[in-house]
């Protein structure tokens, strides 16, 4: 492979490793768009250390080489930087890319990068297993929430179906869409839950978020985090918290940077609320704040899954989550774990908001904790494995960590 194509972060290469030949190690390599610090990026990072330690030659194929996470990256990850201007002028690169070192597996992540990866196999004409994973809805109604490309993503599936090897689905609800929209066979549908709560979850959740609010006992805190974009639908949630103040002296943090932080602010001021709103920006680890917090909010329109749901039950913390398709209900099991409320309906998540003086004990720490271990990384890595196994029986498996 030409230079201009391979960034390697790490003194190491990955290859070879825990096989000691490079020919006998299952290939794998794990395309997505960037590595900024949302819920699909972290979660690559995280699995491509799991197959690491299964014994697999993982490659971490970006668009392009950036964002928040690029500290995180596992020592001796083989990283290639597609370095391209647009999604889709990945496809030449991704073609090189796979004439180039051939690899087993192609586990693409994401809407438009699933299609560029889609053509470039297509193209490429290799022996290559193409293996999709789907983390957000294809239904319209997302895609009403995205990019006009996004209404076409769904089509294009179904155009190009018989290249996908497998389609992962983060959630029940995902995977249904991949059979109804997309049209997909049942035998090409898998759902795998994310992989939220590690080893390292309860020492990086102990740490103390130092914000002068978790020190001032009787004023309930409540925390938010992900992008700030329109899919994550800020605007119920803060208009919520202006009727809950009516009855309450509550206050609310969001974590998370984007797009519409700037008109968000703005709302906090014209709803009489920006003194009790903190926008602290991204956090790196955001568990201290969520398990300080008397409750953590979710007011998304639509979720593929819902990593922070997930991160707050490890932190034993209390959720109030719209109940959006599809990941929110079924982490909370429609309720028993969390509060569901109607999508875009600030009226009835404030009502919720104002439970939260009772939320812990119709909640329990134990409980919740005990929910978030059904999505640990070494749950979600053997249900890989065992799908890998499927589709490359003539690689050898020298590791079963």
């Amino acid at each position: 492979m030409s230079a201009s194509l391979s960034a390697s972060l790490g003194a190491v290469s990955a290859r070879g490793l825990l096989t000691g030949t490079t020919s006998r190690a299952l290939s794998v390599a794990i395309y997505l768009h960037d590595l900024s610090g949302g819920g699909v990026e972290r979660q690559s990072l995280i699995i491509a250390e799991e197959f690491r330690r299964h014994g697999a030659d993982v490659t971490l194929v970006l668009h392009r080489l950036r964002g928040e996470l690029l500290n995180q990256v596992p020592a001796g990850l083989h990283i290639v930087d597609l370095n391209s201007g647009r999604t889709l002028r990945d496809i030449p690169a991704l073609v090189r890319f796979l004439r180039a070192d051939r690899p087993d597996i192609l586990l693409s992540n994401v809407d438009l990068n699933n299609v560029a990866a889609l053509l470039a196999k297509a193209i490429s004409f290799g022996p290559t297993k193409l293996v999709i994973c789907q983390h957000n809805p294809i239904s319209l109604a997302f895609a009403a929430c995205e990019n006009w490309l996004y209404r076409y993503v769904g089509l294009m599936y179904r155009l190009l179906s018989p290249l996908i090897s497998k389609a992962v689905a983060v959630s029940d609800g995902v995977a249904r869409e991949l059979e109804t929209v997309a049209g997909l066979s049942r035998d090409q549908v898998l759902t795998i839950n994310n992989p939220v709560v590690g080893p390292d979850f309860a020492a990086r959740s102990a740490e103390v978020a130092d914000h002068p609010w978790f020190s001032q006992p009787g004023r309930p805190v409540f925390v938010t985090a992900g992008r700030l974009v329109a899919q994550k639908d800020h605007e119920t949630m803060l208009r919520a918290l202006a009727i809950h103040r009516r009855r309450s002296d509550s206050r609310l943090i969001v974590l998370g940077a984007g797009p519409l932080q700037d008109s968000l602010v703005r709302l906090t001021e014209e709803l009489g609320i920006a003194a009790a709103v903190d926008f602290p920006g991204y956090r790196t680890n955001a568990l201290p704040y969520i398990r300080q917090a008397d409750a953590f909010l979710l007011s998304s329109r639509c979720e593929g899954f819902g990593n922070v749901i997930v991160e707050a039950l490890g932190c034993g913390t209390p959720v109030i989550s719209s109940r959006c398709e599809y990941g929110p209900a079924e982490i909370l099991d429609d309720g028993r774990y969390g509060l569901l409320v109607e999508p875009g309906n600030p009226a009835a998540f404030a009502g919720a908001m104002d439970e939260v003086a009772t939320l812990r004990e119709r909640f329990p720490s134990d409980m919740l904790r005990k929910r978030s271990e059904d999505f640990s990384y070494a749950a979600c890595a053997a249900h890989y494995m065992a799908m890998f196994r499927t589709l490359a029986p003539h690689r050898a498996w020298v590791s079963q960590a």
